[in-house]
């Protein structure tokens, strides 16, 4: 998401996606439009006493629907909050918390693994969200019944706010009655198996949303909902079951050895390259100098990417040197397999290379760097490597780099 921040609560970051820009307008005019029937409800399950005809002249519908509208995205920060607070007491950082199309995220940098802080902390959002509601229908009760526009807010937060509460305890994960699910199948089970179970009850609820979004109210931001939960659980299933598969394996079980990379040297020519490509079908090359201090050093990578920026006419006038990439992601080799993976996913990029060095020995360092003088490649590690040791694990139950199998959930 494509997000700025706008300020902070208790030291966490709240940032506006820009899908946000275009739903809030969006909610005002429907809560605007639909306003007389709202206030009608209000007066008959609140007493609320509201007098439509004073709220539904001139602009006053947007004003108040703009008003709801942003009381409820507030009310979301503040569910987002309740989440964020208890993870924090269970010591998990939390990134940001971001507005968007479909209400707000709270970025966890960590996802607890222990069922009971899961559980408390799945439900501190709702809970949350209740406390809201029942604040706003308070501030409702005090409020003169000469204000009807101030009455017509508060009341409809009251009852949204409550009903943001109930729904998001639909057992459909990732939402959090799913997460709740999770962390009561987590009690005797797997975290991995019990995320798979949970996954598929929230995508069967994920179906069920769409379906009834789609043929029965045909309500498109339903719709969207559905399908935002279906990815978000598949792709959370998918991490933490590739999680478990790869726990104590670390880069150097799975990666692809120096001895067997298929590397160029700073002086071919970028013609010379796309032909050895085209031939040896890879995309991606270390860049070692033999000429480099006593023994060849990786000095960079040069990829498909970065020799499609010189025109063909003049690819045999330049060399690798002049398009290959000197900044570069490298991970240790004693690095666990999920620290490449979430590389990989946070730059974008297919492949990490996997370098060794005194540093590295004495304090394994996994940030990405220019590589040194120090610096010995001892493997590359692609996404390709990643999904192949994956679907070893996922058939046969083990990965046994060095012999010894390793089992996981």
């Amino acid at each position: 998401m494509r997000s700025f921040r706008i300020g902070s609560l208790f030291g966490i970051p709240i940032k506006l996606d820009l899908t946000f820009l275009l739903v809030l307008p969006l909610f005002a005019y429907l809560i605007g439009a639909q306003i007389d029937s709202v206030a009608t409800i209000l007066n008959d399950g609140l007493t609320a006493g509201i007098d439509v005809g004073a709220i539904t002249g001139g602009a006053m519908p947007w004003l108040l629907g703009l008003a709801a509208a942003v009381g409820l995205f507030v009310g979301v920060v503040f569910h987002e909050l309740g989440h964020s607070l208890t993870a924090q007491r269970y010591g998990f950082p939390i990134e940001s918390i971001t507005l968007w199309l479909f209400g707000g995220i709270a970025a966890f940098s960590e996802m607890p693994e222990d069922w009971r802080q899961e559980l408390n902390i799945a439900v501190a959002g709702p809970i949350v969200s209740v406390l809201v509601g029942v604040g706003s229908y308070l501030l409702f009760t005090v409020t003169p019944v000469s204000l009807d526009g101030v009455r017509f807010v508060l009341g409809y937060l009251a009852v949204l706010n409550v009903a943001l509460a109930i729904f998001n305890m639909v057992p459909a994960f990732p939402m959090d009655g799913g997460r709740v699910l999770r962390a009561l199948l987590a009690r005797n089970q797997p975290y991995a198996r019990a995320t798979q179970q949970a996954a598929s009850v929230g995508k069967l609820f994920a179906v069920g949303m769409g379906l009834f979004g789609l043929f029965v109210t045909f309500n498109p931001l339903l719709i969207g909902v559905a399908f935002f939960v279906y990815i978000a659980a598949s792709s959370e299933a998918q991490q933490v079951t590739m999680k478990a598969a790869f726990q104590d394996v670390t880069v150097g079980d799975i990666m692809t050895p120096a001895n067997d990379l298929h590397t160029v040297e700073p002086e071919t020519t970028v013609s010379t390259l796309i032909q050895r490509m085209f031939r040896e079908r890879h995309t991606g090359y270390p860049v070692i100098d033999p000429n480099t201090f006593e023994d060849e050093r990786l000095v960079g990578l040069v990829t498909l990417s970065d020799a499609r920026e010189i025109e063909p006419v003049e690819r045999d006038a330049y060399t690798v040197e002049d398009v290959m990439t000197r900044d570069l992601q490298t991970i240790s080799p004693g690095s666990d397999a999920m620290t490449a993976i979430e590389r990989m996913r946070e730059h974008d990029i297919g492949r990490l290379l996997v370098v060794d060095s005194a540093e590295h020995r004495s304090a394994d360092r996994s940030r990405g760097e220019t590589p040194r003088e120090d610096d010995d490649l001892v493997g590359l590690i692609s996404r390709t490597d990643v999904m192949t040791a994956f679907d070893i694990v996922q058939q046969s139950g083990a990965v046994a780099p060095s012999g010894q199998p390793r089992t996981a959930d």
